[in-house]
Order: structure tokens, then sequence, then C-alpha cells
């Protein structure tokens, strides 16, 4: 009985072991690029009508206010400027940039490991925006955040398994120097994280130096070249209908920078875009395809993100809905319209409207973070940490949306269905002459990392255990657990060298 005993323990024992280890990539119950698109709020015919609109208002409309650089780059593609300052896209100029688009965009990462590939229906989710204010999660009040904060959002970003790249999700209060608040962001968030990163920039003379600096962490310029793991988000358009000059030509730098670059339209449905799903998305397509023709009139095949941003308004308030049902159906219905193009694309969903991680924000950034990796958005950006409509940051809640992004990534997995997981083997075994349950068979054991996935903070226990454990808060954890990741030195910062080299060139304001 004892070596029967011992036999079993060292199994079970075997099999802790065997769980504890980590799971090689392919076979995490999720991951980065999981492919989506059952969730289709848009009829094929729904998605054709929106296109055709799109369209006629390229080609009826136009866009207002392009720099002069962009009316000389869209005039020699094709576009027709009128005399009333705007300038008009035939159809069959908008056509052809679809089809010639670069199609096979990778957003490069610093150490290789986490490169993001857009094809198809790939599901990524990250941070992003410009929120002006920390959320004190525990002390519950609003702060101006600065660049130390930033560059704590980097470092707990390139920990979290299901944060896949890190746009900048704050703006510096700190530094009053737009130059020197740019170039800070980047570095920042480079020493941050090694996964992919994005920035913009508020100047478009600030792009030589933010090469400058991504050449030096690159090891030259060949190497950032090669493999870009910085992109520009870009709001080249002021909806509705018009170019943002300044923002067109930092695009132009950017692109003869080699930066890949996120063609922004953020229109407000009811303010700034029209208060119908369909009106948004339409007018958020027709803006990104002109965005799209003037790209590839820079410089044809540039890698360009299809970013169709609507968001949703309470027309009772003119508050913005970054949590609502309808900003959910904006971003999936915009999702649909990437796979309609067959062109890499990226929305924003995960925003919350309430003030802090509560009950409020967990519905508001489920609903819209799921239906986003449904509907097989390739980016969706600000998933994780958005609080106030975009108002606040929170690094509470950017470690909890780790275990919310989680679940939602498991609903974009799906259901496998094989001879294996019909399990009438299984079943035959269990009921016929075995122990009635599934608790210790075979499949059970050896699927229960690979088919599930088990939240890091949140609280699975009975009331009676919780009690037992004094009743854990899970903002507490979500704190402690922030404290313990800034407390080890970042994995991502700069070899000594480099990091003397750009500090001499800039003027860094991180302690070293």
């Amino acid at each position: 009985m004892t070596d029967t005993m011992t036999t079993r323990t060292g199994g079970r024992a075997a099999r802790r072991a065997a769980r504890a280890a980590p799971l090689a990539q392919h076979l995490r119950p999720v991951r980065p690029g999981l492919e989506g698109g059952l969730y289709r709020p848009l009829s094929d015919k729904g998605m054709a009508d929106i296109h055709q609109a799109a369209l006629t208002a390229l080609e009826e409309i136009g866009l207002a206010d392009a720099p002069a650089s962009g009316v000389a780059h869209l005039s020699r593609a094709g576009a027709i400027p009128g005399t009333d300052g705007r300038i008009r896209f035939p159809r069959g100029l908008v056509e052809d940039a679809i089809a010639k688009a670069n199609r096979e965009v990778t957003l490069y990462s610093r150490d290789g490991r986490h490169d993001l590939d857009l094809s198809g229906t790939r599901v990524h989710y990250g941070t992003a925006g410009a929120a002006v204010h920390m959320v004190d999660a525990l002390g519950r009040q609003y702060r101006e955040c600065g660049v130390q904060d930033l560059h704590d959002a980097a470092r707990i970003c390139d920990v979290l398994d299901n944060i896949h790249f890190l746009q900048r999700p704050m703006v510096c209060r700190d530094i009053t120097d737009n130059r020197e608040m740019d170039l800070n962001t980047v570095y920042a968030c480079c020493a941050g994280t090694t996964k992919h990163v994005g920035t913009s920039f508020t100047d478009p003379s600030f792009v030589a130096d933010a090469l400058e600096m991504l050449h030096l962490i690159a090891g030259g310029e060949d190497k950032w070249r090669e493999r870009p793991f910085v992109s520009n988000s870009n709001c080249f358009v002021v909806p509705p209908m018009k170019f943002a000059t300044e923002s067109c030509l930092v695009m132009e730098a950017c692109i003869e920078g080699g930066m890949p670059v996120l063609l922004l339209s953020a229109g407000m449905a009811g303010a700034t875009a029209p208060s119908t799903v369909a009106g948004a998305i339409v007018q958020a397509v027709a803006e990104c395809l002109a965005g799209l023709v003037y790209v590839n009139a820079v410089k044809p095949g540039h890698p360009a993100i299809f970013g169709t941003w609507p968001f949703g308004l309470d027309l009772r308030s003119g508050a913005m809905t970054g949590g609502s049902g309808e900003q959910a159906l904006l971003t999936a219905g915009c999702a649909q319209m990437h796979r309609f193009y067959d062109l890499p694309g990226g929305a924003a969903a995960g925003i919350a409207d309430s003030k802090l991680p509560d009950m409020q924000a967990g519905w508001e950034q489920m609903c819209s973070n799921v239906m986003a990796g449904l509907s097989g958005c390739n980016m969706i950006y600000e998933a994780a940490g958005m609080h106030a409509s975009l108002l606040g940051f929170c690094h509470e809640s950017l470690i909890l949306g780790d275990d919310l992004i989680g679940q939602a990534l498991r609903c974009v997995r799906g259901i496998e269905v094989t001879e294996e997981t019909l399990a009438v083997e299984e079943i035959r075994a269990v009921c016929m002459g075995g122990p009635g349950h599934y608790l210790g068979t075979e499949q059970t054991l050896g699927r229960m990392q690979s088919d599930h996935v088990y939240p890091a903070l949140g609280d699975r226990t009975s009331p009676k255990e919780w009690a037992e454990r004094n009743k854990p808060d899970l903002i507490v954890k979500a704190a402690l657990r922030k404290e313990e990741i800034l407390a080890t030195r970042a994995a991502a910062r700069f070899d000594p060298a480099t990091d003397a080299a750009l500090r001499r060139r800039f003027n860094i304001h991180l302690p070293a």
C-alpha cells in the first residue's frame, strides 16, 4: 500500500509540476493573434452599402484643409482639388489605393518575441489614449500624470501576458516643452517595455529628433528601418471631413523615416460625426480611405493601420460614452469594414466612463472588449486602464484589465470541435464502470491549462474561504501587484552605454 500511495503521489506531484511550468506559446489557452471574426453585426449588404456611401462622400464632398504638400501628393495620385478648398477623390482612385495597400503589416517589438501579425482577423489588445489624470484607485481621487507614471505603465504592460502592445496612454503633464514631452514619451515607453510602442508627435519638426533617438536605441538607422518598433498614432483628420494640417505633415515625416502609421479618425457620433451608428462608420471609413490614398501617394505600400475610431456620445449631456453598447457596436462594425477591405485595422474598445475600477467599469470594459475581439479587430486600442471617458488612467485597472482581457480572448478563441473534444469515449469510460465524474480523468488533467483561463487576481473562492482569508479586496490586490512589478528593475531598460548616449543627446527627465 505504501508503494502504491507513493506512486500515486508522485504522479500527482509530476502533474502539478507540469502545470506550474509555463506552457509553450502555441499551447496557451489565450495568446496574441487569436483569430476572431465570428461576430458580424453588419450584413454583407450593410458593408457594401457603407462602402458605397463612403465612396460617394469622398467623390462628392471630399476633405478640406490638406497642407500644400498633401495637395501635391494627392493631386499627383489623381485626387481633384476644388475651388472651394476641398480635395475630392474619384472612386477609381480610392479603389486602386485599396487594391494596392500593404496587407502584410507586422508591428515589430524590440526583442523579437512580441511581434504583432496584423493579417486576417488576428486580434491584439493594448493601451492608448491621452489621459491627463492618473486615477488613485485606493485614495479614490485624481491627480495630474507625469513621465514617471507613463514609464511605470510601460513597465507594467511589459509583464502582462494579455496586453500585447503599449500605445502611449497618457500625457506627461510635468513636461511643459512640447518637444521634450514628445521625446521623453518615446524614451519612457521604450525604456519600460520591449513590446511594440505607439506614440504621437505635436509638431512635424520633432519627428527627426525622435527618429535619431530611435536609431540610437535600435543600434543604427539600418536596424531601425529593418524592424521599426515604434509606430505613429496620427490624427490626420479633424472630423467632419477635414485634414489636420500639422498632423498630416507629421505623418509625411514619419513615412519618410520608415515609421508605420495609424490613420486615426476619431469622430464623436452626434457631434463631429453622424449620430447613427451606420453614419458614424461611413464617415470614419471615408476619412480613413482618404488617409490610405494619402499614405500610398507619399510612399506606395507603406505600412498603415486603418484606424476607424468613432466614439459614442450621450446626446442628453454631450458627454462621451466610451463604455456604452453603442460604442461596442461602432467598434465591431468598423472591424467588419477592415475585413471588407482586407486591410490591417484598429479601433477603440475597453474604455470605462466610470471614474474608478468598480462594477460599472467592469461591465463597460468587458462589453466592448469582447465584441471587438469577436469581430476580429486586429488592434484593439485603449483596452485597459482608461477611465472617465479617456480623461483618467489607472495602473491598478491596467493590471485588472489583464485578467479581463484574458477572459475576452477565451471568447475569441471559441469552441474547438474534434473527436477528442467531443469526448464520447471519455463519457463512456466515466459512465460505464468508471468513477461517475470527470475530476481525475486524463483529459481533464491534460487540458486544464490549455483549455481554461485562470484569473491572476480575480477571486473564485467560496464565501467561507474568502472570509477566512480576511475578505481580500480586488483593488488592494492589484495595488500590491503593481508594487511588486515596480520593485523589480525593468527588463526593457537600455544598456548603460546606450542610455548614456541618449542622455548626452537629449534632456531625459526620468532619473537614470
